[in-house]
């Protein structure tokens, strides 16, 4: 799995401290919001051009983490 702490940052004066992508406005949510239906990682960084291929992979690292230790807690 991606190491995703170096990507995924948190800062509460950014889109009320959720974590997003590096510097980016770009929240977890969002980029699964977005790959749900069926947007590709090509169209994400073309509609999106900050992200990187390594920003979506880690968004979705950090929702299988989080996934997974709620299933433990």
């Amino acid at each position: 799995m991606i190491e995703y702490k170096f990507i995924i940052k948190r800062n509460s004066n950014k889109r009320f401290g959720k974590p997003c992508a590096r510097d980016t406005r770009i929240t977890v949510f969002d980029v699964l919001g977005w790959l749900a239906p069926g947007m590709t990682y090509e169209a994400l960084i073309y509609d999106f051009p900050k992200l990187i291929i390594d920003d979506i992979k880690a968004c979705l690292a950090n929702a299988a983490d989080r996934e997974h230790k709620l299933q433990l807690g």
